[in-house]
C-alpha cells in the first residue's frame, strides 16, 4: 500500500511537470480528484462517494476545450503508469457518478478531437 502511494505521488509530480502550461487544469488536479477511484477502476463494484465527488469536481473544473483536452491526456497517461485499470470500469465511471463528459475515458481516446 505504501509503495502504491509513493508511485502515485511520483506519477502526479511527473504529470504536473508534463502538463501544458496554458491550461488552468493540471494533471496534478486530475490525479488528486481521481485517486479515490483507483480501487473501483481496478476491481469494479460500488463506486465510493469520494470518487464520485472527485469526478464531479473534475467535470466542473474542466470548462474550456483546453482543460478538457488536458484532463483527457492526464487520464491517458495514468492508464500507462498504473497497471490493472479495467477499461470497462473507466468507461462506466462518469455515468455511475451521474456525470456526462464529452469523451470516453479510454487509453484509445483521441484527446485532440475533444471540443
Amino acid at each position: 500500500m505504501m509503495m502504491m502511494k509513493k508511485v502515485l505521488c511520483i506519477m502526479m509530480i511527473c504529470m504536473v511537470v508534463a502538463a501544458p502550461y496554458a491550461a488552468a487544469l493540471t494533471c496534478g488536479d486530475v490525479n488528486s480528484k481521481l485517486t479515490p477511484c483507483l480501487n473501483y477502476l481496478k476491481h469494479g463494484g460500488k463506486v465510493p462517494v469520494p470518487c464520485c465527488k472527485g469526478v464531479k469536481g473534475l467535470n466542473a473544473a474542466a470548462k474550456t476545450t483546453a482543460e478538457k483536452k488536458t484532463a483527457c491526456g492526464c487520464m491517458k497517461k495514468a492508464y500507462k503508469h498504473l497497471s490493472g485499470i479495467k477499461e470497462d470500469n473507466a468507461v462506466a465511471l462518469p455515468k455511475k457518478c451521474g456525470v456526462s463528459i464529452p469523451y470516453k475515458i479510454s487509453p484509445h481516446t483521441d484527446c485532440n478531437k475533444i471540443k
